[in-house]
């Protein structure tokens, strides 16, 4: 499928914007692996997709950069108020069906090697399988994010041609897929 139609199809699906980037004008920050060790988010340790348990982001950034071009996207979801935690719940799995529909209606473009990363952690499961030290349920469908593979979300979005905030009252999630080999 050509990177048109691809980004045609993910604006059709309820994406707010989407372009297709080429790795290497990523920027890969290690450092940004730190805001998932500061645990604000509470999942630090908790998920399989998360840090530390996902790998070294060294590893991780390799791993990406093997690829040539990433399909990026956004959502923008609308908020009562910057208080609005219901409301950024919900545009947060809004954007994780989005991905998982990406994943599944589009793999036959991006081929079986594709690299799938999310905002923010894997949400596939209400409670991540790790929390019982068992195995992850859903491999073929578990989500690692843009941080923790070390890329600064803000530049990407920039790269992108896109807003990464986008007014007051809104939250706006980020995804990509890495592809091309």
């Amino acid at each position: 499928m050509e990177k048109e139609k691809m980004i045609q199809t993910l604006l059709d699906w309820g994406a707010y914007r989407a372009a297709v980037v080429e790795v290497r004008d990523i920027q890969f920050e290690p450092e940004f692996r730190k805001m998932c060790e500061s645990n604000a988010c509470g999942m630090y340790g908790r998920s399989w997709m998360c840090p530390p348990h996902v790998g070294p982001v060294d590893q991780l950034i390799a791993q990406a950069q093997k690829y040539p071009l990433a399909l990026v996207y956004q959502t923008v979801g609308e908020l009562e108020d910057s208080y609005d935690f219901e409301g950024m719940m919900e545009a947060g799995a809004r954007m994780n069906d989005l991905t998982q529909k990406v994943r599944k209606e589009l793999a036959d473009c991006f081929g079986p090697d594709a690299l799938h990363l999310g905002a923010g952690g894997c949400r596939v499961c209400p409670v991540c399988a790790k929390r019982e030290d068992k195995p992850c349920r859903f491999p073929e469908k578990a989500l690692s994010s843009l941080e923790a593979y070390g890329i600064n979300v803000s530049k990407l979005a920039e790269l992108a041609g896109m807003k990464y905030i986008n007014g007051q009252n809104t939250v706006t999630y980020f995804g990509a897929v890495f592809f091309g080999r």
